[in-house]
């Protein structure tokens, strides 16, 4: 985006007498160029967005007199191409919004309100004071539990678990609520997860979106699909919600929730039946697909598929003969999809698909999810020695473990640890009041402890239930290294501008925690109390990392940010990291977790009769999670919440356009305005997950911690069935 003379920028370091509407500089035209350079007095800095979304997106900061003005995309990124997000043109308005937290504050008593400015060495002593107290009374540090996910993606952010490891073993939070069961699917098919370069897609013949909002939430994958659009390929999006991605597409179908893999079954039905297998491919690089093909010959028809997804048989014939011919042929599969008690399932599915037309380890092909290839730091934050003669749970050959708790399942498993139990919470780089499931679980959680300390730069819902709040630097104030889990560039993350008032980052965070136990007991922290950012930074690289991305040096990525061109295409050298080195269709590791062998249909989650309606509550355009969205542009923009209901259904209830609706179940509810609208089906109503300023505003109320059918394989913990939730409703 130019900035031209009629926008604003800026913040409210740059409030001078004249200021324009939001009250901030307009800047003239002459006042900056490009992304390739900037006028007299004018720095610039490469940065790394690292809010956990697709795009990761790589930044160019213009900075002025030590004042943040502008943010562009990076154009050395072929992938971000010089632009940004809706987001990511609003980090003026993050950085110096006057809502951020500015020091460290505690509150009195927790939940109050009462928040009362106190000093670093206050902070640090009060913590390191009851971490050594819980110690001593429980002989360990297990009653210190870490939940941490991924609100600031960066790599020396893992310093956080460093901080844990630093001061004995603890317990954690482990899992993921974003992508587990897929990641599990992928696994058990091909022996981990690697998509296609997302640039590739531009040489698709064929695209299928299935359940991915990229116009939303990976915006700049949709550039490169459109190139494949005017070669002529065909745009597919499947999704139980008429997004605006949809809208794109050359062909929508509306299916109904978590019936996917029935959609992906008559499909491959449809293959089998028309002789358009791949079969060349298939007895190259797969195992158990014989097996997998009489299942679906003997169990699946097109007529049950047509009834079971909402999808009539002459669309699923269609599908099924155009993606089988029309090679090559992508499918991205989003992470919504696989958030129910089958999710998991339905993505075997859908990868089975992708080996029977022969469209894995193709350049414009794959069944795309994810990867972790440019991941390979050395974690220098992160892997740090528990103190002498700790104490943690029992592992092998005597040796000490932390104690894990399901992230999904968070409050109900902290309150059930009772040996010891949980008496202190650190919370950073997430919001768990706002995102957890089972919302009243979690303050019940939250007022059974001795302490709860937030990492965090707004005071959101998790802030408020807090006892001690840590102000953090947001990236331009700090410097770190970042991947995508999309893309396939890295990039470095330079120190923009100075920290604004007192906060720190997470290994600054961490350094002064360790000097505070220290003083107190020496011995008792393992982390280093003192070292320079930029350095704590490079010593994340390593000869792999160079090698990967064509460098000798993490300075390097100060001209530009670098791709790794070898992974343009997930398996195209047939080196499956599955126990057969070949695409396992039957899994014996997945049924060796109890799962079937091989993709076969289960059942989706049926609604209770006391709670007929499903509500689906997926990601928001104006903010990612519980970030953004409270800004004043967002607010402007977006500012309040609506819960988005079929006419037919609203007419059911006496509801009419920007009534109240009370949304409930047994364990909570919410009560949102409502918009009528025909994008959703008449049994699901949909309000996308945020947090808004001062709004009480949760959709997790009736959110409860139902787990999707797999993920521990991969990240220890199975994921949660989001959108397996059930609710009636009322006009309030």
């Amino acid at each position: 985006m130019k900035i031209t003379r009629r926008q604003f920028i800026g913040g409210t370091a740059a409030v001078t007498a004249g200021a324009g509407l939001f009250g901030f500089n307009m800047l003239a035209k002459s006042d900056f160029v490009n992304a390739a350079g900037a006028e007299a007095g004018v720095k610039t800095f490469r940065n790394v967005c690292p809010r956990n979304c697709y795009d990761t997106c790589a930044q160019i900061s213009f900075v002025e007199d030590g004042v943040l003005k502008k943010v562009e995309g990076d154009p050395k990124s072929t992938y971000t191409n010089g632009k940004l997000c809706l987001k990511g043109y609003n980090y003026t308005r993050r950085v110096y919004s006057p809502d951020r937290i500015k020091y460290p504050m505690k509150q009195v008593p927790r939940g109050s309100g009462n928040w009362e400015k106190i000093t670093w060495d206050e902070a640090m002593n009060t913590i390191a004071g009851k971490i050594l107290d819980l110690k001593k009374r429980y002989g360990s540090t297990l009653p210190i539990c870490m939940d941490k996910y991924s609100g600031n993606f960066g790599i020396t952010h893992y310093g956080i678990e460093g901080t844990m490891s630093s001061i004995g073993y603890t317990t954690r939070a482990v899992g993921t609520p974003c992508w587990p069961a897929g990641i599990d699917s992928q696994t058990y098919d091909f022996g981990t997860i690697v998509n296609n370069d997302p640039e590739d897609m531009a040489n698709a013949n064929y695209i299928i979106l299935w359940g991915s909002n990229c116009a939303w939430t990976g915006i700049h994958t949709l550039p490169f699909i459109m190139k494949a659009k005017e070669r002529g390929a065909k745009l597919v999006v499947i999704d139980p919600i008429l997004t605006s991605t949809a809208s794109k597409g050359d062909l929508y179908i509306q299916i109904k929730n978590s019936t996917d893999g029935a959609l992906a079954l008559g499909m491959a039905r449809y293959i089998l039946d028309n002789n358009l297998v791949d079969w060349d491919y298939v007895k190259a690089n797969s195992i158990g697909f014989d097996e997998w093909a009489d299942y679906v010959k003997k169990n699946i028809t097109l007529d049950w598929a047509a009834e079971k997804t909402g999808v009539p048989k002459d669309v699923i014939i269609q599908l099924a003969h155009e993606y089988a011919t029309a090679k090559p042929a992508s499918i991205w599969v989003g992470y919504g999809m696989q958030r129910h008690t089958n999710g998991g399932q339905n993505v075997r599915i859908i990868d089975a698909l992708g080996v029977m037309t022969g469209n894995v380890g193709k350049s414009g092909g794959g069944v795309n999810y994810a990867h972790l290839e440019t991941w390979g730091f050395n974690y220098h934050a992160m892997v740090m020695p528990a103190p002498e003669g700790s104490v943690g749970m029992p592992g092998a050959n005597g040796t000490y473990t932390d104690r894990a708790v399901n992230m999904n399942n968070f409050a109900a498993d902290v309150q059930a640890l009772t040996d010891p139990p949980v008496k202190m919470l650190w919370f950073a780089c997430r919001n768990s009041v706002s995102q957890d499931p089972d919302t009243n679980d979690i303050i019940k959680m939250f007022n059974s402890m001795e302490l709860v300390v937030t990492v965090d730069s707004f005071f959101n819902q998790n802030v408020e239930l807090s006892d001690i709040v840590l102000p953090a630097t947001t990236h331009f104030e700090d410097w770190d290294v970042m991947a995508s889990y999309w893309h396939h560039w890295v990039g470095i993350n330079q120190r923009a501008i100075e920290p604004m008032y007192e906060s720190k980052s997470d290994v600054e965070i961490a350094m002064a925690l360790s000097k505070a136990m220290n003083a107190l007991e020496p011995g008792s922290c393992t982390y280093p109390t003192e070292g320079d950012p930029e350095e704590w930074t490079a010593k994340e690289f390593n000869d792999g990392i160079h090698a990967l991305l064509g460098i000798s040096s993490y300075k390097e990525l100060l001209d530009g940010p670098r791709k790794a061109n070898s992974l343009t295409v997930a398996w195209a050298d047939g080196n499956f990291r599955t126990p057969s080195k070949k695409i396992e269709i039957h899994s014996e590791l997945a049924a060796g977790n109890g799962l079937p062998a091989i993709p076969i249909w289960v059942e989706e989650m049926k609604a209770p009769a006391q709670y007929p309606i499903r509500f689906m509550t997926p990601h928001p355009q104006h903010g990612i999670h519980s970030q953004f969205q409270n800004l004043d542009w967002m607010m402007a923009a977006n500012p309040e919440p609506v819960v988005e209901i079929h006419p037919e259904l609203a007419a059911k209830h006496g509801i009419a356009e920007g009534d109240k609706v009370r949304i409930y179940n047994d364990i909570g509810e919410v009560t949102i305005k409502a918009h009528l609208t025909r994008t959703t089906s008449p049994d699901v109503i949909v309000s996308y997950e945020a947090w808004y300023k001062d709004s009480k505003f949760n959709v997790n109320y009736t959110v409860k911690a139902i787990p999707a059918d797999m993920g521990k394989q991969a990240t220890g913990m199975d994921g949660i069935a989001f959108h397996d939730n059930f609710v009636a409703i009322e006009k309030a």
